[in-house]
């Protein structure tokens, strides 16, 4: 029998001893090398560990200056990322980017937040703890009180993985508190490479789908979608678009086509339970964040959602596309009921494994575009 390399964890085989070899990068272990973490002299934490000196927590977190890309990890092969965390700022300033094998191309490429389904998560120019926070509870994402973002991704690589993140603002320098858990070991020839992507339509063009995700070309699956909608306008419900996959030659119509957007996320009519929106946070499907007119500044209403292809991939062999619509009422009840094509704050994240690297997504927004007005 061959030897456990430690890939594909599950309760079912947590028993099996495996020769695969446990490393992680902080702050406190820049490289991940074996016996080497907690050994800073200079760092974030060093005037509070002035009377403890080396060892106490002298080096906790990293401070990114203005238009820095700092490396968050960068790691030779093969190998795979098991689990990260994250905190500190976390607004869309940050850029988090991820690189496979030595592509010039990231594979991920998303503001920090929205790579862990919390499109709408900012911090407080005054604090980090401020800004809204939504729980997330799921099996590849958990975010946690107070702005915690962890994900459990398996992102395995043959030669090297390169990490970063950057700093968008233009004067201030951003604080960034991480944990990259990864193992050394084989890497199957049939394991694909992950890639996340994120595409923000602000406003969504009249009578247009938002793209999720295009030109995805060669063999994978999609595992996962995070979508954050910010309503522009008409009140009344606006979750009635579908959701498309096209796949392996689709042009005009979809294989799969959903019947709406609560729908797609798990939820039913609305996600109206006595006449107010009803949050949900599950393994696999969420609707984990409502923010709500608050009667002075705030005066649109907010979602935040995920769904994650984990026990049920869309698997593809030539190309793939998603599209989603922005759909409510002109008119809800009676015989003269009648759609409303939307014009949305619509932003969201794509998650796939595919065999050979991406070609170069499209450019993010600018500093601007990517802002949450």
């Amino acid at each position: 029998m061959a030897e456990f390399n430690g890939l594909e964890m599950n309760l079912g085989n947590l028993s099996l001893l495996s020769n695969a070899k446990t490393r992680s990068i902080s702050a406190e272990n820049f490289n991940g090398d074996k016996g080497k973490g907690g050994m800073a002299a200079e760092g974030t934490g060093a005037h509070c560990a002035r009377d403890l000196g080396v060892g106490w927590k002298v080096s906790p977190s990293v401070s990114i200056k203005p238009g820095e890309v700092f490396t968050l990890a960068d790691i030779q092969g093969p190998g795979a990322v098991q689990s990260m965390w994250i905190t500190g700022y976390v607004g869309r300033d940050f850029i988090l980017r991820m690189y496979w094998d030595g592509n010039e191309n990231p594979a991920v490429e998303c503001p920090l937040a929205d790579f862990f389904a919390s499109g709408w998560m900012q911090s407080s120019e005054l604090s980090h703890f401020g800004g809204p926070h939504g729980q997330i509870s799921s099996l590849p994402v958990a975010v946690n009180p107070n702005k915690g973002l962890n994900c459990f991704w398996v992102m395995p690589f043959r030669k090297h993985c390169r990490i970063t993140l950057e700093n968008l603002h233009p004067a201030k320098e951003r604080i960034c508190y991480y944990q990259i858990n990864y193992t050394l070991t084989d890497v199957p020839h049939n394991a694909a490479y992950f890639h996340a992507q994120f595409r923000r339509s602000n406003p969504l063009p009249h009578l247009q789908d938002h793209v999720i995700v295009d030109g995805v070309k060669g063999r994978g699956h999609y595992v996962g979608t995070a979508l954050v909608v910010g309503l522009n306008g008409a009140n009344n419900w606006w979750g009635e678009g579908e959701i498309k996959f096209f796949m392996d030659g689709d042009t005009d119509y979809p294989t799969i086509c959903g019947t709406g957007t609560e729908d797609y996320f798990g939820g039913a009519y609305d996600w109206d339970v006595e006449g107010k929106y009803t949050t949900y946070t599950t393994p696999f499907l969420g609707m984990h964040q409502v923010i709500q007119p608050d009667g002075h500044y705030i005066s649109q209403q907010r979602f935040a959602m995920y769904r994650w292809h984990v026990m049920d991939p869309i698997r593809f062999e030539q190309d793939f596309k998603v599209t989603i619509q922005d759909l409510g009422w002109r008119s809800e009840k009676g015989p003269d009921r009648r759609y409303l094509a939307r014009q949305d704050d619509i932003a969201s994240v794509a998650y796939w494994y595919q065999v050979a690297p991406a070609a170069p997504f499209p450019p993010l927004p600018d500093r601007d575009g990517l802002e949450i007005i």
